[in-house]
């Protein structure tokens, strides 16, 4: 039984190397189509409206930079799911952010 167990723990930390290795090597575009584009398609917002992703909806509501972007995506609104870095660490943070910049 204890081996069973240690095999069993070498696999889930094997597939959590992959995974996360695999996220890694994701473009923004594919994270933000994995994380964000099921509430933001085509830059929009499904939950609100008024809150797109498009240059002007960001500017006016004060989001500019991709520090910005990724303020938001730690501390959302209400509605919005909260990411914190364990789920998109901060590179793939910058990652989604800097493709939300140049895209919509």
């Amino acid at each position: 039984m204890k081996t069973l167990s240690a095999a069993i723990s070498v696999v889930f930390v094997m597939f959590f190397v992959f995974q996360t290795a695999e996220a890694n090597d994701m473009t923004g575009k594919e994270l933000f189509e994995k994380h964000c584009a099921v509430c933001h398609p085509d830059g929009g917002n499904i939950v609100n409206p008024d809150y797109t992703l498009h240059k002007e909806d960001r500017e006016e509501h004060g989001v500019k930079t991709a520090e910005d972007i990724m303020g938001k995506m730690r501390n959302p609104g209400p509605g919005m799911t909260q990411f914190d870095k364990k789920t998109i660490p901060d590179d793939q943070a910058k990652k989604i952010a800097e493709y939300i910049l140049k895209t919509f």
